[in-house]
């Protein structure tokens, strides 16, 4: 969808935010220890990641991450609600307050999809900036599945021919077909379609407690209306040659990973890197897709925060799945973050 206009708040350098003094020649007097940050703003979570460059690659020193539903009613006002707004903005203050403390370098805070289609999500960004000094840039769906694969296709077993990496998000789904042979991946195509876990759950789900055959009809409606928007994506598919490697980022697959793993609480050395049966993903996707709210609200690692969301998340999933018929799927706990960190620490203003 195309990023609505937006005037933005005075900042450092595009694209990035906070650094330190400038000493001597006009140099940048960093921190002994260089702390570098990203910010994800999704739909439905907000995400913080604060590191350190270590090697090739990067140390955490803290993170954060919470449900704020940003996205909340979006579908059907256009705009994102005041009780929306109020939720994220006071879970950016927190992460501002660990950048502040963190004594951060550099950083980049980006926002999705709720504010690439939100009518006040200008308004919206120009409001996080004045009451937490929080740079946010609202990045296009093609920048969203950029950094999502190169935050994770470390992760991608190796094999010939493409790979289909994808990013379930709150309110869309990005399909990354690449080529990773070489040193970095080589995105060969992609493909953002509208329905991530919030869409598609306040327009083809159901809410509140339901008998079974309205909650398979739902389901249903869910994986069709998917299916119609990967339509165009797999119309361009090559033809399959080999084994089909499919890796995915998201709360969906790492909240069905740790579902078939039977984990009592989420454990992220457990499940990044993790390779699953797609066989397995698609009977954890259907069992808990024929739950009623209370019975996946008990379920351990989905709990009352996910259990009105996860039915769509299974939807999409099985959909991915139809299309690139894999034999196992990698689960990776990483990217967008982590995707913005590796430019930052490479010295890159995107």
């Amino acid at each position: 969808m195309p990023r609505p206009p937006a005037t933005k708040p005075a900042r450092p350098a595009p694209n990035m935010q906070a650094g330190p003094a400038s000493g001597p020649h006009g140099r940048p007097r960093w921190p002994e220890a260089r702390h570098f940050a990203a910010l994800d703003l999704g739909t439905n979570n907000c995400r913080l990641l604060i590191a350190r460059p270590q090697g090739s690659g990067f140390t955490v020193v803290d993170a954060f991450s919470r449900i704020v539903r940003l996205g909340e009613g979006l579908a059907s006002s256009g705009r994102l609600s005041d009780a929306a707004i109020e939720r994220t903005i006071a879970a950016l203050r927190i992460c501002a307050d660990k950048l502040k403390r963190r004594h951060v370098a550099l950083s980049r805070s980006v926002a999705t999809e709720a504010c690439r289609q939100a009518v006040n999500g200008p308004e919206f960004i120009q409001r996080v900036y004045r009451e937490t000094g929080i740079v946010l840039d609202i990045i296009t769906a093609e920048e969203e599945a950029r950094l999502a694969v190169l935050g994770c296709h470390a992760l991608l077993e190796p094999g010939d021919g493409p790979a289909l990496v994808f990013d379930i998000g709150g309110g869309s789904t990005e399909l990354v077909l690449v080529d990773n042979s070489g040193e970095q991946p080589r995105i060969l195509d992609w493909h953002s379609a509208r329905w991530g876990v919030v869409s598609l759950t306040e327009a083809r789900g159901v809410t509140g407690d339901h008998d079974e055959p309205t909650r398979t009809a739902a389901y249903q409606r869910m994986r069709e209306s998917v299916a119609e928007a990967f339509a165009p994506f797999v119309a361009r598919l090559p033809k399959l040659e080999g084994k089909p490697r499919l890796l995915g980022t998201s709360g969906t697959v790492t909240t069905l990973a740790s579902v078939h793993l039977e984990l009592p609480s989420y454990d992220r050395s457990a499940i990044d890197g993790l390779i699953v049966p797609t066989a397995s993903m698609r009977a954890v996707s259907r069992r808990i897709a024929e739950l009623d709210l209370a019975g996946r609200s008990a379920v351990p690692c989905i709990g009352p925060e996910r259990a009105d969301l996860v039915v769509a998340g299974c939807a999409i999933l099985e959909t991915i799945m139809d299309i690139w018929p894999a034999e196992r799927l990698g689960i990776a706990d990483r990217g967008i973050r982590e995707g913005i960190l590796r430019h930052l620490m490479r010295g890159s203003l995107k």
